[in-house]
């Protein structure tokens, strides 16, 4: 009876789990959701379709204007066409290098494909370098559906806590981690492949001409020793011989 009591409180605590997950899963999000401040970054929005009888066909991203982004390039989705609205800024903003920025990416459009119901898509973008004075950056977006649906994920976190109905997606700037020998070797295992062949081939190179040295030397060496036991031997012969 113990053991029944048990697992039928790890099962209800399971399902109460799972169904407090679920409506998360569903919001539209960043991953990762944390980046490097002042750093590169490979972003994808995440789209889960949240409709049982309708298709996601379109998602617009806006990007900010407060800390723009000065460089934004998009990965090809296939069935999908992506299009980057670049504009001027409502107030010009200074970059971390002194620059005064007007004009920036304002948001990026994908339009042309479908994600069907139980389906999710992943819309990817490279943006840099990211901001360094301030925590975290949001992009709302809107959401598209088949019939005309429109759901806008900008709601901005509760005070209280809990989580909008309809959260932005956004992303948490960390300080950059530390250069210096963790780095470079850092760099050096995650080398390409291309490097990593020419490694070898020196390696190979190197041990191959180790090899041949030592060839060489003992290939003298056994000449010499020939030389030494024929004079040897004609010394001895001499000695042996009658005199005339």
């Amino acid at each position: 009876m113990l053991y029944r009591r048990i697992g039928t409180v790890a099962a209800a605590a399971l399902a109460l789990t799972v169904g407090l997950a679920l409506p998360a899963l569903a919001h539209v999000t960043i991953n990762p959701g944390t980046a490097e401040k002042g750093g590169w970054t490979k972003l994808a929005f995440r789209v889960p379709n949240e409709r049982d009888d309708a298709s996601t066909t379109k998602l617009v991203v806006t990007f900010p204007t407060d800390h723009p982004l000065p460089f934004v390039s998009v990965k090809p989705v296939p069935g999908w066409k992506a299009e980057l609205t670049e504009g001027k800024l409502p107030e010009p903003v200074v970059a971390d290098d002194g620059d005064k920025v007007t004009e920036s990416v304002l948001k990026v459009t994908w339009t042309g494909g479908k994600i069907e119901p139980g389906q999710f898509q992943e819309f990817e973008v490279s943006v840099g370098p990211l901001p360094k004075d301030v925590d975290e950056i949001a992009f709302p977006t809107e959401q598209t559906y088949t019939g005309g649906e429109v759901v806008k994920w900008a709601d901005a976190p509760k005070t209280d806590g809990t989580e909008a109905e309809h959260p932005m997606p956004t992303l948490k700037l960390v300080a950059a981690a530390s250069g210096g020998e963790h780095a470079g070797m850092a760099m050096t295992t995650a080398a390409p492949p291309a490097a990593q062949q020419t490694v070898a081939l020196m390696k190979q190179s190197a041990s191959s001409s180790a090899s041949d040295g030592t060839a060489r030397v003992m290939g003298v060496a056994g000449i010499i020793v020939g030389l030494l036991g024929g004079g040897l031997g004609l010394v001895s012969l001499r000695r042996r011989s009658p005199a005339a």
